[in-house]
């Protein structure tokens, strides 16, 4: 089956990945759907369970003809070739590229956060989107049409502000605006957009780990957001779809802050 535009996502197995992969199924994109799906805790300081394969497969069962499972780590920079050449392999090009992979560490002050748990925040939330990022972009580059490709990273609202107790990922989350930024630049001239998406307090499990570090609860996190409600993943997933478009070139460069009107 011929696909007019064809993705990859990591992070795909639930959550906004899930969501995204969904959207843009309906859409009619090719999607390779890419997670590491450990189950269990991924690394030092990660207190809540990962996806698991059951995740992506069933994900996977839901668009039979348009999505292609990979259990692959975003920390290993070969795994993520050997993902977009069997993109390359299904689909016979690669359109637009969604970061989505990431994890929450806190609940320390800076000072006191072990080495340990800053590492895996670097590891996956801003080596996993460095490596993603230099996977796909020569394809992309090399492919038929570069000028409607997009990389999209899945940033923060806490990329942008500091958060109490959660250095570390403001850290990483900054780092991923960052890399986009950066990439924007390399890009000049090639018409290949590269966005960061920043959402608010999302209904996924990681806002759940995220309100467990504060003993607070999801729905008490969203009363920072000017709509008073939390996001739902299909409303992030909205969002990114439209950077993943030909119509995403205008955001080339931007943080698109999908965060309902987050004060802090």
């Amino acid at each position: 089956m011929d696909f007019e535009r064809v993705a990859l996502v990591t992070g795909a197995a639930r959550g906004i990945g899930a969501a995204t992969v969904a959207e843009l199924c309906g859409l009619g994109y090719g999607i390779t759907a890419l997670d590491a799906c450990t189950g269990g805790n991924v690394a030092p300081g990660v207190g809540y369970p990962m996806a698991t394969p059951d995740d992506l497969h069933q994900l996977a069962h839901k668009f039979p003809d348009q999505v292609l499972p990979i259990e692959s780590d975003v920390r290993d920079l070969e795994a993520l070739h050997s993902a977009v050449n069997a993109t390359l392999d299904r689909f016979g090009r690669l359109d637009a590229v969604v970061a989505a992979a990431g994890v929450v560490v806190g609940g320390l002050a800076q000072w006191e956060t072990p080495e340990e748990h800053l590492r895996t925040l670097i590891d996956i939330n801003v080596i996993g989107v460095w490596n993603t990022a230099a996977a796909a972009l020569p394809s992309m580059l090399a492919g038929p049409d570069p000028g409607g490709c997009r990389f999209v990273a899945v940033a923060s609202a806490a990329g942008e502000r500091g958060l109490y107790n959660l250095t570390g990922y403001v850290a990483s989350k900054h780092a991923v605006i960052g890399i986009v930024r950066g990439l924007a630049a390399d890009l000049v001239g090639t018409g290949i957009a590269a966005i960061a998406v920043a959402p608010g307090s999302t209904d996924t499990p990681m806002l759940a780990a995220t309100a467990d570090l504060y003993d607070s609860t999801p729905h008490q996190l969203a009363e920072h957001q000017g709509i008073r409600r939390l996001l739902t993943p299909e409303e992030i997933a909205a969002t990114v779809a439209l950077c993943c478009s030909p119509a995403g070139a205008a955001l080339n460069g931007s943080v698109v802050r999908a965060d309902g009107g987050f004060a802090g």
